[in-house]
């Protein structure tokens, strides 16, 4: 089995694009480390793929959006002696609503899971990686990192700095040997979406919406042929383009006549 003894770590692995993202890695031959504070998933993900796929699944049920848990998940590994070649940092949540209406709380989440965490991983592990001049980093970004809009002014914005993270971190590790992508999907048929009120059979048919393993699958290929981004589907390539260029004066047209 090709690459057998190395893992891959995914975060957010329990569900959405992470759940088919370690499908992937997994039908490639790569044990897995599956880190998300969901562990009814997580051991259901890890008997379905090694029973599946003959790989070891390494579950870490961890809150990612603690200060320390980049630091917690490196010590987990290290303690374990896991090899990881591959890390994923997929792990996000969607706050919803004008930004002074907020949980604190949930402030503070979002901003250490999209942001804090996975800088942090990237530190982590991507030492040991120079250090082995080889290893594959992909970060999850979002074609709402073009969408600096209200009401998502945390998600958008966070995902942004992933997305700019990766390609200035790609500039440095690519001469040492180290992978780095950023895949940046559209709409997906995730738990993000209140399917309930959406047409989804409709949306998937017209390119607007994507299935999760169709994403994942884009997002893994483009990692190991080592392309900057990763952008499924043509919409969402035309969309990166256009979405940057909508005047900011419709922007606050909408918003103050929009009340979703």
């Amino acid at each position: 089995m090709e690459n057998r003894e190395k893992y891959a770590l995914i975060t957010g692995a329990s569900s959405g694009i992470g759940l088919h993202l370690a499908e992937e890695l997994a039908k490639k031959g790569y044990s897995l480390v599956a880190a998300s504070n969901q562990p009814a998933q997580l051991d259901d993900l890890k008997k379905r793929l090694e029973e599946r796929y003959n790989v070891s699944v390494v579950t870490l049920n961890i809150d990612l959006a603690l200060e320390n848990s980049a630091q917690m998940v490196f010590d987990f590994c290290s303690e374990k002696n896991l090899e990881i070649e591959v890390l994923i940092n997929n792990a996000g949540i969607l706050v919803y609503g004008e930004i002074a209406g907020i949980e604190y709380s949930k402030v503070k989440t979002i901003l250490t899971l999209h942001m804090v965490t996975p800088a942090l991983l990237c530190r982590l592990f991507g030492e040991v990686m120079v250090r082995r001049e080889k290893g594959f980093i992909l970060n999850v970004s979002s074609i709402s990192a073009v969408m600096p809009y209200p009401r998502i002014s945390l998600y958008g914005p966070t995902k942004a700095f992933l997305r700019h993270f990766t390609r200035a971190l790609r500039t440095e590790m690519k001469p040492k040997g180290v992978n780095v992508t950023a895949l940046i999907p559209g709409a997906t048929l995730t738990a993000l979406y209140d399917t309930n009120n959406l047409n989804t059979p409709l949306l998937i048919k017209l390119g607007i919406m994507k299935k999760p393993d169709v994403v994942a699958n884009a997002g893994i290929r483009a990692l190991f042929k080592n392309n900057a981004e990763c952008i499924p589907g043509c919409l969402n390539k035309f969309l990166v383009v256009l979405l940057p260029l909508v005047p900011h004066f419709i922007i606050s047209f909408l918003n103050k006549r929009v009340r979703l």
